[in-house]
């Protein structure tokens, strides 16, 4: 079978927090890397109000079937209630480089 590669996206307030989902995803190999990118304005309806926040974005590179575990690993250190996590679909990509990222990532 053919591996599943995803793009995790994550939006977080404070760069060290940022830095910490990224070391603790990456040395669990749910990630095989994080780039964080910020800051970056976040508009956005919470609890009936229109909020603007500045943010700092994660972008984990993974592969699908660590899915599951990796929002759980997120969820435990995040501190927003309700965190922004979308997983997307890579749809083609550097074979060398997918193959750095099977190899960095955890074996399941």
């Amino acid at each position: 079978m053919t591996e599943e590669y995803i793009q995790v996206i994550t939006a977080i307030e404070k760069r060290a927090d940022a830095e910490e989902i990224a070391n603790a995803m990456v040395e669990k190999r749910l990630a095989a890397c994080v780039q964080i990118v910020g800051p970056i304005v976040s508009t956005y309806w919470w609890k009936g109000n229109i909020e603007r926040k500045e943010e700092w974005l994660c972008i984990l590179k993974s592969k699908k079937d660590l899915y599951d575990e990796l929002e759980k690993a997120i969820k435990e250190i995040h501190p927003y209630e309700t965190p922004e996590i979308f997983a997307l679909s890579v749809v083609a990509g550097s074979n060398d480089y997918l193959n750095w990222l099977s190899r960095e990532v955890k074996r399941i």
